[in-house]
């Protein structure tokens, strides 16, 4: 069975809309999956520290038959062949590679809680998911609109098709 699952992408090190366009290629090639679309990448403003580049965000819509967990070991090994460090919480990194949401599962475990349970605080997360589908809600029924509308400001820029390949 093909779920759809919605996945967050983001980077502010080493020509971030770079590792976002390679990452949309690796996740395009994940085994029983199909990348079904990508939105827009957009900048803003880091979460948390402030010391640290711009982000560059986006999503991607798949359609899978992996498990919620399968796809997060697939996701996370795309992350360390991007050269991902865990260095601080919410500090920079090559790339960052979520599970926003998965089906209309909920899941909340050590390794994986879907939906994501920061995404009603992050517009660079919530745009990229009504770019690709504007009907988008969670599980419970909440319109992603909805959230989008009650976000708080991020400084969200929408970024031009010519500055990532």
């Amino acid at each position: 069975m093909m779920t759809d699952a919605f996945i967050g992408l983001g980077s502010n090190l080493k020509e971030p809309a770079a590792q976002l366009a390679r990452a949309v290629s690796a996740l395009a090639t994940l085994p029983e999956t199909v990348l079904v679309a990508q939105s827009p990448f957009y900048a803003s403003r880091p979460v948390g520290p402030q010391d640290q580049p711009d982000f560059v965000n986006g999503a991607v819509w798949l359609s899978t038959s992996l498990l919620p967990h399968q796809l997060l070991d697939e996701l996370q090994s795309i992350e360390q062949k991007h050269g991902r460090e865990r260095l601080r919480h919410w500090g920079p990194r090559t790339l960052d590679l979520d599970i926003l949401l998965f089906g209309d599962q909920v899941l909340d475990d050590e390794r994986l809680t879907v939906p994501h349970r920061e995404l009603p605080n992050r517009d660079f997360a919530l745009q990229p998911l009504l770019d690709l589908k504007a009907d988008l809600a969670l599980p419970d029924g909440t319109a992603i609109a909805e959230l989008r509308s009650q976000c708080p400001d991020n400084g969200l820029r929408k970024l031009p098709p010519a500055d990532y390949p």
